[in-house]
């Protein structure tokens, strides 16, 4: 009897069309005030993320091996709000709750993807300054631009290898009607939540996948910045400890930020009060992370603010000389 209900589910599994994202139901009174914030959000991050990459593109003093992986993060911001976001705008701006099955898991594919990439990232550059700080007469030879590219695709790949394992998990398991997501977007935990079967081993296998990502890369930048401080404590004038050390707040900044949020919402016990919250929580590392690293970056550099100057005053003269 069981065995004929479980092909029951699995059978209703491969008719399943849709699934219903709830998003902020609770905030409906204030969904057009929600929908232009989420819009001037999404396209401030894009425009700030583009300028980054075009300035290090054309400035030559930032083709280094920093603004190298800075532009892979910046490519990698876009790409991760452009995941979630359009979607969350289409539900404020219609109310149509609707995500086809396969958007669905497309989206949790990508999110997963550009996550775990992200986290890679963060160690690169954890790792690159380092060398920098711990070893600067070697740091070209060992950042050459080979070492570089062989280090952003290793990231770009393992991220997006690596999520193929909570993707296919997941779309083997049944679900149980009604199919309501409790979330903006189909994140991992809300989608198993309609299972219909026990999916501990799919907890299991999911939390060493994810958590190898996540603790891997952050266990990588925690002794990189041990070398990096003990490194800088070795420097006997205080502005040169200031100045080493300026070149790694950025970084930091950045990792704190996707660190907390995402351990927030992914190792908070479930069940307790911040269960309710996660969506919220999720905006941090999935729309104001991204917001915010073009304006860390620019602030914190010296090299990106020069750059910027020099782009608004060509931007100038082209419009004087017309």
């Amino acid at each position: 009897m069981n065995l004929n209900k479980h092909e029951t589910e699995e059978g209703n599994n491969t008719k399943l069309q849709y699934f219903f994202l709830q998003g902020f139901a609770q905030l409906d009174d204030l969904r057009m005030v929600l929908f232009i914030f989420f819009l001037f959000t999404y396209l401030l991050t894009i425009l700030g993320n583009m300028i980054i990459i075009i300035m290090v593109r054309y400035h030559v003093q930032l083709h280094t091996p920093m603004y190298y992986f800075i532009t892979h993060l910046s490519l990698l911001e876009m790409w991760y709000i452009s995941t979630t976001v359009p979607k969350l705008l289409s539900l404020l701006g219609t109310n149509d709750k609707r995500i086809s099955f396969q958007t669905c898991f497309a989206q949790l594919y990508m999110f997963h993807g550009l996550g775990m990439t992200e986290c890679g990232l963060l160690g690169v550059m954890a790792f690159d300054r380092c060398i920098a700080i711990c070893n600067p007469l070697r740091y070209t030879a060992i950042m050459n631009a080979r070492m570089c590219m062989q280090l952003s695709l290793t990231c770009w790949t393992f991220g997006f290898l690596a999520s193929v394992i909570p993707m296919t998990l997941t779309l083997m398991v049944p679900f149980c009607g009604p199919h309501n997501i409790n979330h903006y977007f189909c994140d991992l935990a809300p989608l198993l939540s309609l299972a219909c079967i026990d999916i501990s081993l799919n907890r299991i296998i999911n939390s060493c996948v994810i958590g190898f990502a996540t603790m891997f890369n952050l266990m990588l930048i925690l002794v990189m910045y041990c070398l990096i401080i003990f490194s800088i404590m070795k420097i006997k004038s205080n502005r040169g400890r200031k100045k080493a050390f300026s070149t790694c707040s950025s970084h930091l900044t950045v990792v704190v930020m996707f660190y907390g949020s995402a351990f927030t919402v992914y190792v908070s016990p479930r069940g307790s009060l911040l269960e309710d919250h996660d969506m919220f929580f999720a905006l941090v590392y999935a729309m104001l992370t991204p917001l915010l690293n073009p304006i860390i970056y620019s602030l914190r550099n010296k090299e990106v603010k020069e750059g910027l100057k020099k782009s608004l005053n060509r931007i100038q003269d082209y419009f004087r000389m017309r």
